[in-house]
């Protein structure tokens, strides 16, 4: 009775935390339905209604809620749920180590940085490791036993803690923990920034062990914004400029390589490079006038290995730089200005911001005033004395904002960037400077924007699919267990609220596959019920009465719960610590609810039963149609493994035929790229469409980049996908490939759509309704860690399977089994993805699937192998033959029902559940059905061969008693 009160009381405590941590999620949601019933899709009068409403209380006695603090305590949604934007930034490390050495000049050491941007490319090490790798085997095998406290490297007044003589192991750790500074500080530039966007419940991360910050803005619309803002450095760069006399010689010389090797220099030989400079329409102190359409083909000829090996020496190190937007006079054109630059090319000017405003010029147009620190006064002094009459070019992230000629020295730090501004451009400008500049460039390695139309079908689909498979729980279990079948539907419906609870006041994020993750949740606990209730069948077969059934229904199904339950956590740790973004969130959900699990449907539940059950009140575990199912059934299993064996070798080797040659079709997530999932107005082809692309999108080369159009959803929407300008991570290249998506599909959209309302469409509207983005080496780490997830998920399942029973064979034949459901997965999907209506991709989201897969499965064989283990005690007369084929018998009424509800849920998910979840789902029913299979012919036959002596009969008699009987015979 003390450990049912305790439990009790650890209930209602653990409710009560639950129901504080989930009313303002209600009272929110409450007040946004009011909101909305009022003003319908006018989002102006939407905002007047939610400030209204906003001034109400309710008053519940024991708290008070106010919609403000609500919305701020409410659940987190994902994108995936509300929409928004997530991106995956990535600090710029090279820019650090050069801040760190003063920009040296060291041959070493440059030809060291080359080499770690290379070898970046495809390793998971972090880029100062690897730097420090390569800086170590270039200085020996050039033998000139450099010092990394050398003034040339990192002895210098930059690093006050390093002295000549400091060891080189000591001066890495303390470069070490200055990058990490330096991160952190990005960390807190970003974060400010982000308030300054004003983003709802906005979600700041760093990413252990790495450069990179993670940011996710559920709401927010204007993915170009959004990474202007997190991308600028905010580190404004004064450079002197040079004019045309100077860098036309080279200009005409270029005019005369193109015609000879424009092939190589990524143009055709009949371009005129003079024609596109338009010289002549100059009225700043650029060097050329070039038209928007002409940008990309001078870009390919300046930066050409062609134009580099002919550039003269005094512009050995120019850089050519756009300007940041068009003039007002010319707005079809854009600016192309001569940088003078050196051999590391630091800026002459190169200071931060001490504070920035809006102001007005003498013409009354926008401009942003600022004020430069210390450092930077003192540089902008000299630089204008020294080029008093001369321009200088006012720099932001390689964009040139202004180059006016300098009247008078200024030596005071002030000064003015005008650049044809908007109000909100300028806006946004201060809003950059005024949070800090970031320490190093940042680029977004990764990013997935979901518009808000597309969260909405998502949580409806995804509500859909949670509804229908919990319904079909609901009447299965009942159907099936009667009465005790109530009580485990009640454990369930806590075990849920517990679930959310638990999520709100960790202020975990809830995603559609953490929806899956809960849905999977229900079957694990079915499963949990199903152990408990069979065994009580078996107990009150027996002839025991009600309430010692349930004792020791309970007794015995403990160890098979929590040797379940532990795999499938362990899983689930895996998935957490190796995935990344919806993956955490599906992992988290599952560990969570296997944690709420056992004890809801172990504790909470045994206490519910019992006290029932102790007042003398009975409590059925069968209905009249179920009694009787699975009780008498026995089959000879060890005895027709051999023809198992040969249909599973059979099966493996069309598998890994496949694979070998037809191979898989590898999502974005493992190659790199961009996704994109454009709906239309009206039915489309995907093969037309992708004809239509494949012409537009050709690397420098003049050769056609991948590009695959495929049906997703519906025939009105299509899934995009492009390896174009893969390399390219700016957000010029993002606004190159949307312009040549929205050229190519024009002619498919309603007449009069724009490339801005094609970008962000929403509800009924076509266009891109999301989109993701994943860098070369983002894909490396994703795809190495994703291995590395499942092998040690294989690991890990081994050593418990090894501990628990003691055995190897055990161990062995789990695995194999875990091996076989793997390796039949990946077969079909290299056999079907080219015939599937959905998508069939190996990225992130399958490998969550084939470890789930392999959770479960290792869950099925462990209820199998904790029988026999218990028959090897009891029946140690019976052959090794006959004891498996006992316990593999006795177990397939919780091995059907198990099976059944879970392939019933995932089938919900699948049907219901929406586009996205398809592919995860197809994954998880070819699992399930096969891990069920392997369970019996492969994990136990493989276990029986490797623990037989070779001296067993063959006598494979359902008990010991048949055995007797046939071998008196």
């Amino acid at each position: 009775m003390q450990g049912k009160g305790l439990i009790t009381i650890v209930a209602i405590v653990l409710g009560l935390i639950c129901l504080n941590e989930l009313l303002p999620t209600w009272y929110a949601s409450k007040i946004e339905k009011q909101a909305t019933a009022v003003a319908g899709d006018n989002p102006e009068k939407y905002q007047k209604e939610i400030a209204k409403l906003s001034k109400d209380t309710l008053n519940l006695g024991f708290t008070k809620l106010y919609y403000t603090k609500a919305q701020e305590k409410e659940m987190k949604l994902g994108l995936d749920l509300k929409g928004g934007i997530n991106v995956l930034l990535e600090i710029n490390q090279r820019d650090l180590v050069n801040d760190l050495t003063g920009y040296s000049t060291n041959p070493i050491l440059i030809e060291a940085l080359n080499k770690t941007d290379e070898v970046q490319k495809n390793s998971t090490k972090s880029y100062i490791d690897n730097f420090f790798d390569q800086f170590d085997a270039i200085n020996k095998a050039k033998g000139t036993n450099l010092k990394l406290a050398d003034p040339e490297l990192f002895g210098n007044t930059t690093l006050t803690e390093v002295k000549y003589n400091t060891p080189d192991d000591q001066v890495k750790n303390i470069v070490k923990r200055k990058i990490d500074a330096s991160v952190g500080t990005a960390f807190e530039v970003i974060r400010t920034r982000i308030d300054k966007l004003g983003a709802i419940q906005p979600n700041v991360q760093r990413v252990p062990g790495t450069a990179r910050i993670s940011v996710e803005m559920p709401g927010m619309k204007d993915i170009d914004k959004v990474k202007k803002m997190l991308q600028t450095s905010a580190k404004l760069q004064f450079w002197e400029v040079q004019q045309v006399p100077e860098v036309a010689p080279y200009f005409q010389t270029l005019t005369s390589a193109v015609a000879a090797k424009g092939d190589s220099m990524g143009v055709a030989k009949s371009t005129n490079f003079m024609n596109l400079l338009h010289i002549d329409k100059l009225r700043t102190n650029g060097v050329a006038n070039v038209k928007l359409s002409d940008t990309a083909a001078v870009n390919k000829i300046l930066n050409s290995k062609v134009a580099q090996s002919l550039r003269p020496a005094n512009i050995k190190y120019t850089q050519f730089m756009w300007g940041y937007k068009p003039e007002a006079a010319d707005a079809e054109s854009l600016v192309l200005y001569a940088v003078r630059g050196n051999i590391n090319q630091k800026a002459p000017v190169d200071g931060a911001v001490e504070s920035a405003s809006i102001g007005y010029d003498e013409l009354s147009r926008v401009v942003v005033d600022m004020q430069m620190d210390s450092k930077g006064a003192k540089e902008w002094k000299t630089l204008t004395e020294k080029n008093v009459g001369k321009p200088v070019a006012v720099t932001l992230d390689n964009r040139v904002y202004t180059a006016p000629n300098v009247v008078n020295a200024i030596p005071n730090g002030r000064t003015q960037i005008s650049g044809n501004f908007s109000q909100e451009e300028a806006k946004e400008l201060v809003d950059v400077l005024g949070a800090g500049k970031l320490p190093a460039g940042a680029k977004v390695v990764q990013a997935t924007v979901v518009g808000p139309s597309l969260g909405q079908e998502a949580i409806d689909s995804g509500l859909m699919s949670f509804i229908i498979a919990f319904a079909i729980i609901i009447v299965y279990i009942i159907f099936y267990y009667g009465g005790a079948g109530v009580y485990a539907v009640i454990a369930m419906i806590i075990n849920l609220f517990y679930i959310f609870g638990i999520m709100d006041s960790g202020d975990f994020t809830l995603t559609l596959p953490g929806i899956a993750g809960i849905v999977l949740t229900m079957a694990v606990a079915v499963d949990t019920n199903v152990i408990i209730y069979e065994r009580t069948k078996e107990e009150l077969f027996a002839g025991k009465s009600i309430l010692e059934a349930y004792k020791d229904g309970f007794k015995h199904a403990l160890n098979a719960i929590i040797d379940g339950h532990t795999t499938t956590f362990l899983t689930a740790v895996v998935l957490f610590f190796f995935g990344t973004g919806p993956i955490k969130g599906f992992a988290l959900t599952l560990m969570i609810g296997i944690a709420m699990t056992l004890f809801t449907s172990v504790l909470l539940s045994r206490a519910m039963i019992f006290s029932r059950l102790n007042k003398g009140k009975g409590l059925s575990v069968w209905t009249p149609a179920t009694k009787n199912l699975f009780r008498n059934t026995w089959i000879d299993f060890i005895g027709k493994r051999k023809y198992a064996y040969i249909f599973s070798a059979v099966l493996t080797i069309v598998c890994i035929i496949s694979i070998a040659t037809h191979g898989f079709k590898y999502g974005i997530d493992f190659t790199g790229g961009r996704n994109y999932v454009v709906r239309f107005d009206k039915n489309v082809k995907a093969e037309d469409i992708e004809d239509k692309l494949v012409a537009l999108f050709k690397t420098e080369d003049g050769k056609n980049s991948s590009v695959e159009a495929k049906t997703f959803g519906n025939e009105k929407q299509l899934k995009i996908s492009t390896d174009y300008l893969i390399e390219d991570e700016s957000l010029k290249a993002d606004q190159i490939i949307e312009q040549k998506l929205f050229e190519g599909l024009k002619s498919n959209l309603p007449a009069g759509t724009t490339l801005k309302e094609f970008k962000s469409a929403d509800k009924d509207q076509a266009g891109i309704v999301s989109s993701e983005k994943v860098g070369p080496s983002v894909a490396d780490d994703i795809q190495i860690h994703g291995i590395y997830a499942v092998v040690a998920a294989l690991a890990m399942i081994f050593i418990y399977i090894l501990v628990r029973f003691r055995k190897w064979q055990f161990s062995l034949g789990a695995v194999a089994a875990l091996f076989h459901d793997a390796v039949i997965i990946l077969g079909a999907y290299s056999l079907l993805h080219k015939y599937m209506p959905f998508n069939m991709e190996i990225n992130q989201d399958f490998v969550a699937a084939i470890l789930t897969v392999l959770g479960y499965s290792i869950n099925d064989t462990v209820i199998i192998f904790d029988r026999i283990r218990e028959y090897l005690r009891e029946k140690k007369s019976l052959t090794l033959a006959g004891l498996f084929d006992d316990s593999i018998s006795s177990t397939l009424g919780r091995t059907f029902n198990t099976s059944f509800t879970t392939i019933l849920v995932i089938l919900a998910i699948f049907i219901f559940g929406g586009d996205n979840l398809r592919g995860f789902m197809f994954a998880m029913l070819i699992g399930i059905g096969f891990g069920t299979y392997s369970s019996i012919f492969v994990a136990s036959a493989i276990a029986y061969d490797f623990l037989k002596t070779g001296k067993e009969d063959e006598v494979h008699g359902k008990t010991t008693t048949d055995r007797e009987v046939l071998a008196s015979k």
